[in-house]
C-alpha cells in the first residue's frame, strides 16, 4: 500500500527535490505550489499522473500522512503551517498523527512555536533543513539534518533518503535549523575571507589562479576556496546556484540565535550586517558568489 504524502514548495530546490522522491515506487505524492510554472517541467516526469499529481490546495492534502514544506521563509512557512488571514493551515487541515517535516531554512524559535501548535492538534513536526545547492538537489546527494522526535524522524527517514546521501539526526525539533543557520554563518564567514583575500590579490596584480591554488593546497583551503573561487568567483559566471538574499537571510537567523543562546558574537553580527548590506545593494537574483563585486565597490 502507498504512502501518501503531500510536498509543498517547488522552487530552485524543491522542484529537483520532489522529482527525486517522486521516483520511490511505494508513494502517492500530491504535489502543491501556487506558481504554474513547476508543474509543467513535472509533466515530464515518469510519475506525472499517477503516483505524482498536482494538489490544488491546501486543503487537498487532508488525507496525507507525511507532508513536506520547502518554502523560502519562515512567515510563509508559518502561514501555511499554522494559517493566517482566517485561511487554514496544515494545522487546521492534517489529521491527528499526521507529520509535518519542515526542509526549508527556517527560524528555529518558530519552529519551536509551530511544533508546539502542531502537537495539540496531534501532528508532529521534523526540521530538515538540507546543505547543498540545486546540483546536489538534483542528484539526490543533499546533506539533510533532522530534528524531532526519534519515532518522528524514523517515520520521515525513507522520504529524506530519497533526497539527500547524508542524513545527520540532530537533537530536539528546532536543533536542525539551528544547525544550518550556524553551518552557514561558518561558511559565509569562508567565503566573505576567501573573497577579501582574493580581492587583495587582484589589486595586487598577483595571478588568481594561482592564488586559489595557493589557498587549496594550504591553511586557508575552505569550502569557498575550494568549489566557488576558480569555478565561479574568477571567471566572473557568479552562478554557483545560491542567491544572495538568501544567504543574507539564513545569517540574520544565525544572528538571532545569539540571543537565544546569550553568546554574543561579534563576528557573527559584523558578517550578517554586511551580508545584509550586499543584498540590499545588488540584483535581487544575485548569487552569493556576488559578494566579491560588492566588496569590489566599497574600496
Amino acid at each position: 500500500m502507498r504512502r501518501k504524502i503531500g510536498f509543498i514548495g517547488l522552487g530552485m530546490m524543491g522542484l529537483p527535490m520532489l522529482e527525486n522522491l517522486a521516483t520511490a515506487a511505494d508513494l502517492e505524492i500530491r504535489a502543491f505550489d501556487t506558481a504554474d510554472a513547476p508543474f509543467a517541467q513535472l509533466a515530464g516526469h515518469a510519475a506525472w499522473g499517477s503516483t505524482l499529481t498536482r494538489a490544488t490546495a491546501l486543503e487537498a492534502l487532508a488525507g496525507c500522512e507525511v507532508v513536506i514544506t520547502m518554502l523560502p521563509n519562515s512567515p510563509i512557512t508559518n502561514a501555511v503551517v499554522a494559517g493566517e488571514g482566517g485561511r487554514a493551515g496544515l494545522s487546521d487541515i492534517l489529521a491527528a498523527g499526521a507529520t509535518v517535516v519542515d526542509m526549508g531554512s527556517s527560524n528555529p524559535a518558530d519552529t519551536r512555536r509551530l511544533a508546539a501548535t502542531l502537537a495539540g492538534r496531534g501532528i508532529a513536526l521534523v526540521d530538515a533543513p538540507v546543505s547543498g545547492a540545486v546540483a546536489k538537489a538534483r542528484a539526490g546527494t543533499l546533506a539533510i539534518m533532522a530534528g524531532g522526535d526519534p519515532a518522528h524522524v524514523e517515520r520521515a527517514r525513507a522520504l529524506l533518503e530519497h533526497m539527500g546521501e547524508t542524513l545527520i539526526v540532530t537533537g530536539a525539533v528546532g536543533s536542525a535549523h539551528a544547525m544550518k543557520a550556524l553551518n552557514n554563518y561558518v561558511y559565509a564567514a569562508g567565503l566573505l575571507a576567501a573573497s577579501e583575500a582574493l580581492l587583495i590579490a587582484q589589486r595586487m596584480d598577483l595571478d588568481a589562479g594561482i592564488f586559489a591554488s595557493v589557498l587549496n593546497a594550504s591553511s586557508g583551503r575552505n569550502v569557498a576556496t575550494e568549489t566557488k573561487l576558480a569555478q565561479f568567483i574568477i571567471p566572473g559566471t557568479f552562478n554557483a546556484g545560491f542567491a544572495m538574499r538568501l544567504q543574507a537571510k539564513d545569517l540574520a537567523t544565525a544572528a538571532g540565535l545569539q540571543a537565544l543562546a546569550g553568546v554574543e558574537a561579534p563576528q557573527l553580527s559584523l558578517c550578517a550586517s554586511l551580508w545584509q548590506q550586499a543584498a540590499g545593494a545588488l540584483d535581487p537574483r544575485a548569487d552569493n558568489t556576488e559578494i566579491i563585486r560588492y566588496l569590489d565597490k566599497q574600496v
